[in-house]
């Protein structure tokens, strides 16, 4: 689940991480209002949504006055902000975060995230705050400080004194950098994150080290631990056929291509994915109807991937070891009559009661393209897309 800039924030201050001060504003009174109590001469408005790249889109940017704050909020709250994280869509500015002005000596970035192929937490730090850490490693790799975190003691602070002797350092702006990666770290695990990104971290002209911008993703898994992140969720910056499917917990990902997916289990429809673009096709989407597909989910699937206006021929690929094919054909069946279904189906149902669920699919008096294998499958769903 991502959050806000401000709601990381929120999050990080009880940590004792050093953020500049802010308030939130979801109106143009509520803009000047937070520049008034947050007080000073300099401000920075802030588009909040759940994409980076907003500085370089014209989402974030200077005022040195109340006006100036009233005329940007009133630019901002309502634009369509696109990025090269939105697409060419982009994203529709509801929030904005303003925030005090600081005297900003150096730009750094600070990232937290799981390294898989060492199963553990990595800290990682670059002198190049303010610039995608991507465009670093690809083009700089370098210039990225890395110190692998043993989960059974944390971060250690020799392991933090390391990295900020990296970042080169010294007097008060490094002790407080040590301080500042410890608290992060905290923060990260304490709080369940997937992610901690700090971009760009920076040191004041006065030697106080700030997080002038916060990411913080949380682990999905995790979540049931901690029922106050619930109220961060924000679902007007997430995809609408994601939330709906949600609801009906079933594990959905818009994508690109034109052939709807509906598979039982995350590896196989990473597989069908797979044969789909070697048969010559795009899938439309990753729906994961999990091991107990029943004709209710199996109907709340349909009616999700018909919603994508891009999807020409759907893939049902059910493997029965928990659930039953027949059972599975049974509710393809009656979701089918339910939903208006309008382009061409192809089934490939395999395991428990497969030949069963072959007979009930034959005899539903329904236009099924049947497969026997996940190849034979792909290809068909390609040809009739074809067609």
């Amino acid at each position: 689940m991502k959050i806000h800039e401000y709601q990381g924030k929120e999050i990080l201050k009880k940590f004792n991480v050093a953020v500049p001060k802010g308030e939130v504003a979801f109106s143009i009174d509520d803009a000047v209002k937070a520049a008034e109590k947050i007080g000073g001469s300099v401000w920075v408005v802030k588009a909040q949504i759940h994409a980076g790249g907003r500085g370089k889109g014209g989402g974030v940017k200077l005022a040195r006055s109340l006006e100036e704050v009233r005329e940007i909020a009133g630019e901002m709250i309502g634009m369509r902000l696109v990025t090269h994280q939105t697409g060419p869509e982009g994203r529709i500015v509801r929030r904005l975060l303003i925030e005090q002005g600081v005297n900003i000596e150096r730009e750094m970035y600070v990232g937290i995230t799981l390294d898989r192929a060492r199963s553990q937490d990595v800290v990682m730090v670059s002198t190049e705050g303010g610039v995608e850490i991507e465009k670093v490693a690809a083009e700089t790799p370098e210039k990225i400080l890395k110190e692998a975190v043993d989960p059974g003691v944390g971060l250690q602070a020799f392991q933090a004194r390391r990295l900020c002797f990296g970042l080169g350092l010294s007097g008060d702006a490094f002790k407080n950098a040590v301080s500042f990666l410890l608290a992060v770290y905290k923060a990260y695990d304490a709080s369940d994150a997937s992610l901690a990104e700090i971009n760009p971290l920076v040191i004041t002209k006065e030697g106080h080290v700030l997080a002038l911008d916060a990411k913080i993703n949380f682990d999905d898994n995790a979540l049931y631990r901690h029922k106050e992140y619930e109220a961060l969720r924000d679902i007007d910056e997430e995809d609408p056929l994601e939330v709906e499917a949600s609801a009906s917990n079933l594990n959905y990902i818009k994508l690109d291509g034109n052939v709807g997916c509906m598979v039982n289990g995350a590896g196989l429809a990473m597989a069908t994915m797979d044969i789909i673009k070697l048969a010559g096709g795009m899938p439309a989407n990753f729906l994961d109807v999990g091991g107990g597909a029943s004709a209710t989910t199996v109907e709340a699937g349909f009616k999700i991937i018909l919603k994508d206006p891009n999807v020409r021929a759907i893939l049902i690929n059910i493997f029965g070891g928990i659930v039953r094919c027949d059972r599975v054909a049974t509710g393809v069946v009656e979701a089918a009559k339910k939903v208006d279904v309008q382009v061409p189906i192809v089934i490939r149902l395999a395991g428990t009661n497969a030949e069963l669920a072959a007979e009930i699919l034959e005899k539903s008096g329904l236009k099924f393209l049947v497969a026997s294998t996940l190849k034979e499958a792909a290809e068909k769903v390609t040809r009739a897309i074809a067609a």
